[in-house]
C-alpha cells in the first residue's frame, strides 16, 4: 500500500509519518519509507543521528542508475537520457517490489532499525551548492515519482512517503500515486487552508484524502476541525511526552507511546488497509499516462514532445496480472 503524508510546513507531517512508520514496523510488515520533502528530516525522526542522516544516499544523485534499471528492455525508451520523471512502464520495463533486493535499493535504500523491526529508508537528498540558482526540487523528487510509477506493492506491504509541504505536490502527477493521502492539519485557519486547496486540486483524480488533526488540545480544537473538514477528519493527535522526548533525541521504547496516540495509529492503518479492495489499476495507469502526455505536450521542442509521447505503451496496464506474469 502506498501512503502519502502531506500538510503545511510545521504541521507535524514528518513527525506523524515517522510515528506511523514505527507503528508499522512493530507489526512486522515490510516497509519502505521515503523522504520526499525539501527539508530532509525523516531520518532524524526515525532516530538517526545527524551524521547518519547526512550520510544517506540521495536518490536525486543516482537518477541515471534508477532510470537504467527501470528502463530494462523496454523498446519504447531509447536511452536513459530520454526517460523523464513521468515516463510510465511498458513491456520490458523492470518493476520494483517492496520485499525484494534490487540495484535501486542497493544504491538508494538503507535499513533503519526500530523498536520491533526494521524499515528501508530512501531520501531524495537535500539541495547542494551546485543546485542553488540552477535547479528546482522537482529534479530530485522525479526519482521518487519514477520509482512509484514502477512499483508493485501488495496487501500488508507499505510504502510511506513524507511529501514536500503545502500544495507543491501538484507540480507533478505524483499526488495520484497513492492509495491514500493523510493530510496533517493543525486546528487553525492556516492549517485547514492547505486541506481546502489539496481537496480542490485532487477533486477530479479520485484521490482518497483523510485529515489527521495534529496538536489538538481540547474539545474546541476538535469542534473546529470537524466544522472545517467534516467527514474527512479521521483521527486527532494531541500532546505527547513520547514525541517530545523523541524530538530531543531521546525516544523511549515505542511501546510507551500514549495509548490514545497508539489508538490513532491503529486507525490510520485500518484506513490504509481498507483501500486495498478499492484499487483501480486501469485508472492508476491511465492517470500515469495522462500526466506523461501532458508533460510531453509542454516541451517547447516538438520533436522531443513526440518522442516522449511515443514512450507510452497503449496495451500496458500496471496491475496484479503484471505481478503474476513477472
Amino acid at each position: 500500500m502506498k501512503i502519502a503524508f502531506v500538510g503545511k510546513g510545521g504541521s507535524g507531517k514528518t513527525t506523524l509519518s515517522s510515528l506511523f512508520i514505527r507503528h508499522l514496523a512493530t507489526t512486522g510488515a515490510p516497509v519502505v519509507a521515503v523522504d520526499a520533502d525539501i527539508n530532509q528530516h525523516l531520518g532524524a525522526a526515525l532516530g538517526l543521528d545527524e551524521a547518519a542522516a547526512a550520510a544517506l544516499p540521495a536518490m536525486g544523485e543516482r537518477l541515471p542508475l534508477i532510470k537504467d534499471y527501470l528502463r530494462g528492455t523496454n523498446p519504447r525508451i531509447a536511452s536513459t537520457e530520454t526517460m523523464i520523471k513521468t515516463t510510465p512502464p511498458g513491456e520490458g520495463s523492470r518493476l520494483l517490489r517492496v520485499r525484494e533486493d534490487n540495484p535501486v535499493y542497493d544504491a538508494c535504500a538503507r535499513p533503519v532499525e526500530l523498536d520491533g523491526g526494521s524499515v528501508r529508508l530512501m531520501v531524495t537528498g537535500p539541495f547542494t551548492d551546485a543546485d542553488l540558482g540552477v535547479a528546482c526540487y522537482h529534479s530530485k523528487t522525479g526519482a521518487v515519482e519514477l520509482c512509484l510509477n514502477h512499483l508493485m506493492d501488495g496487501r500488508d506491504e507499505y510504502v510511506v512517503v513524507d511529501m514536500t509541504a503545502g500544495s507543491d505536490s501538484f507540480a507533478s502527477g505524483m499526488f495520484t500515486r497513492f492509495d491514500i493521502t493523510f493530510l496533517v492539519a493543525e486546528p487553525t485557519r492556516k492549517g485547514v487552508s492547505v486541506y481546502r486547496q489539496y481537496k480542490e486540486y485532487a477533486r477530479d483524480f479520485g484521490v482518497a484524502l483523510k485529515v489527521v488533526g495534529n496538536k489538538v488540545q481540547g474539545q474546541d480544537d476538535l469542534d473546529f476541525l470537524r466544522a472545517e473538514v467534516g467527514d474527512d477528519l479521521l483521527v486527532t493527535v494531541g500532546h505527547s511526552d513520547w514525541v517530545r522526548a523523541m524530538e530531543k533525541g531521546r525516544p523511549p521504547r515505542f511501546e510507551l507511546l500514549e495509548d490514545v496516540n497508539r489508538g490513532s495509529l491503529h486507525r490510520l492503518q485500518s484506513a490504509v488497509d481498507a483501500t486495498y479492495e478499492l484499487r483501480d489499476w486501469e485508472r492508476y495507469t491511465r492517470q500515469m499516462v495522462h500526466f506523461h502526455l501532458k508533460n510531453a505536450q509542454s516541451w517547447g521542442n516538438e520533436r522531443t514532445g513526440a518522442d516522449l509521447a511515443a514512450q507510452v505503451d497503449p496495451g500496458f496496464v500496471l496491475g496484479e496480472s503484471v505481478v503474476m506474469n513477472a
